[in-house]
């Protein structure tokens, strides 16, 4: 008992510590508090008087993604970092869409200036940018971009212009070289902490975990994360190449030869249509607006533009709403994440508004508790039995993302989703070997039952505890596959063999029957709309999102309700890992997740 009194004591003392920080921390920020609030109080007051912004009678739309950052729902910056002046605001990608729709048959704008360089958001949110702008040079107006530092995703949005310029300068960085995602494997330094962890999955692609197990990638890993980022790269650079009509290989010869160094090797490859400098680039930018080119054109940012032309039209007679699903699925009521009491609680109050006559369920969640999901997905398939429920797939749709979506009545998915990922897992690590050989602490354990310490974390597993954790997976997998089946007509025994864990894009997930039609967010409110029967086009109904983005005060009144501590790993290869297991501690040892192995950041 000797040993259990020390523990309990050190336990004793690292919560006192944990507590004195607080306390200090607290009186530290006390003073703080007051001015936040007060500028928070004073912020408030001001925007009751604050009137949209005023858009020119003749302007440019101007859009520069170093400025803004595409998101799943547009978001109000924090009061903390708004007053430090670190944070980008943060454009939904529906207002994104909607306004350059808006700006296509808006006298007042005359064309799109696109700056793309720092381009922040995934890859199917750019994907759906990209779409819009295409639209809009539909409309007989221009797209104009200016590239100082070439990156995939700004050629790939800069592609679908009328013209695309480039400094001269050689300064800027050239990241314009493919993409690229990275694995991190956990075994080696693990084993020399003496941690253990013990892996219990199905699905010989389920590569959730691996990096705790392994050194290196199983074959099978490599295999589809190759295969996943040569259809992301095929679906990027096809449409590049064909804006600027090149051919796609003359584009990979280009890039693995390492020809693109210098501007000069962008104009002569035919990429850019010429090189001007910040002071040319204004020059042109008045001649495209007046072809005397005395006027300087006014300048109208895509979020103001928004801000003042994407607004709820509450005289509409019909409501579609769009339910973002974006985050990690986990247990409980967490604000910040698709938790899964209140995802259910809030679909079934949009089950019972009759003003509400479709849905649109968005998926951007790599997955997470099964659990969860099974909540979720419950009350899906009831609404589904009152309104048309239309998925639209984001960045990632895989796991448990897929698992509440797979009941949807139509999928839309883009060609940058990741998806699939139809395979569950459970672990749990033993840190016997790191009491024993490094810490050397005993543990003497006193048991109720014979195995009441499986979930201790400090033993390895039984055979026989092992083999009842893998039934509890297969029994698991089983429901994933067989929902699946149902969700999307189709065999059983097809759905495993396309399963396994396995990771898709869009372009597969059609081409295997896992989505319905390659398309945006908005192509899926359309949808929902004509699905309704209520009658009626997409722009005389009214587009209710859930849930409601956090306001200011609210995410400051989170922030000083629990201690929030920046990430360890920020901006290194373990940074990943960590978003995707951040929620995992002890009490969850054994519970059985349907989640992708790591949030794929892919290099874009």
């Amino acid at each position: 008992m000797r040993i259990f009194v020390q523990m309990n004591f050190l336990k004793t003392m690292k919560q006192f510590l944990k507590t004195a920080a607080a306390v200090i921390a607290g009186c530290l920020i006390a003073g703080g508090i007051m001015i936040f609030i007060f500028f928070g109080i004073i912020g408030s007051l001001a925007s009751l008087g604050k009137s949209q912004p005023a858009i020119p009678h003749s302007a440019v739309l101007r859009i520069d993604l170093s400025t803004v950052q595409l998101g799943e729902q547009t978001r109000e910056a924090d009061l903390i970092t708004a007053v430090s002046g670190n944070q980008m605001q943060v454009l939904g990608i529906l207002d994104a869409v909607r306004a350059v729709n808006t700006a296509a048959s808006d006298p007042a704008i005359r064309y799109i200036y696109l700056k793309p360089d720092m381009a922040a958001g995934g890859m199917a949110e750019i994907e759906e940018l990209r779409q819009a702008i295409s639209g809009f040079r539909k409309s007989g107006k221009a797209v104009i971009s200016y590239i100082e530092n070439p990156t995939n995703a700004g050629f790939y949005l800069a592609s679908a212009s009328d013209k695309v310029y480039m400094t001269p300068h050689a300064g800027g960085m050239n990241m314009f070289a493919g993409i690229s995602s990275q694995m991190v494997f956990l075994k080696d330094i693990l084993s020399r902490f003496g941690v253990n962890v013990q892996l219990i999955r199905h699905g010989k692609y389920k590569s959730a975990g691996e990096m705790f197990v392994r050194n290196e990638a199983s074959p099978e890993n490599l295999a589809q994360n190759q295969e996943l980022v040569d259809a992301l790269w095929d679906s990027w650079s096809s449409s590049i190449a064909e804006s600027r009509g090149l051919s796609k290989g003359a584009l990979d010869s280009m890039i693995d030869g390492l020809e693109l160094n210098v501007p000069e090797d962008f104009l002569n490859a035919g990429l850019v249509d010429g090189l001007l400098t910040s002071d040319e680039m204004e020059i042109r930018l008045k001649e495209y607006f007046d072809a005397s080119g005395s006027e300087k054109p006014a300048m109208v940012s895509l979020a103001d533009y928004a801000a003042a032309k994407v607004v709820p039209d509450f005289r509409a007679e019909n409501r579609v709403a769009v339910i973002y699903a974006d985050g990690n699925i986990i247990d409980g009521s967490e604000e910040q994440q698709v938790a899964g009491d209140r995802f259910a609680r809030m679909i079934s109050e949009i089950r019972k508004d009759e003003s509400i006559k479709a849905v649109v369920l968005r998926v951007n969640s790599p997955g997470g508790s099964v659990l969860a999901a099974e909540k979720i997905r419950d009350e899906i398939m009831l609404l589904t039995e009152e309104k048309p429920v239309i998925a639209s797939f984001g960045d990632y749709a895989a796991s448990g993302g897929y698992w509440i979506s797979a009941g949807c009545d139509y999928i839309f998915t883009n060609s940058s989703t990741i998806t699939g990922s139809i395979g569950v897992f459970s672990m749990i690590p033993d840190f016997s070997k790191t009491l024993d050989d490094i810490a050397h602490i005993n543990v003497t354990t006193v048991n109720s039952n014979a195995h009441s310490d499986i979930y201790s974390c400090l033993r390895p597993l039984t055979g026989r505890e092992t083999a009842y954790m893998q039934e509890s997976v297969e029994s698991i997998y089983r429901t994933f596959t067989g929902l699946v089946a149902e969700g999307r007509s189709l065999d059983t025994e097809y759905v495993d063999s396309i399963a396994q864990g396995r990771v898709w894009s869009g372009d597969d997930a059609l081409r295997l029957r896992l989505a319905d039609m390659k398309g945006t967010l908005t192509d899926a409110l359309n949808y929902a709309v004509t699905a309704s029967g209520a009658g009626g086009e997409l722009d005389e109904w009214d587009i209710v999102e859930y849930p409601k983005p956090m306001t200011a005060i609210e995410m400051l009144i989170q922030s000083l309700g629990g201690y929030v501590s920046a990430s360890v790993f920020k901006d290194t290869p373990f940074a990943d890992v960590e978003a995707a297991f951040k929620d995992w501690d002890h009490s969850r040892s054994g519970q059985v997740y349907a989640r992708l192995p790591y949030e794929l950041e892919i290099i874009k």
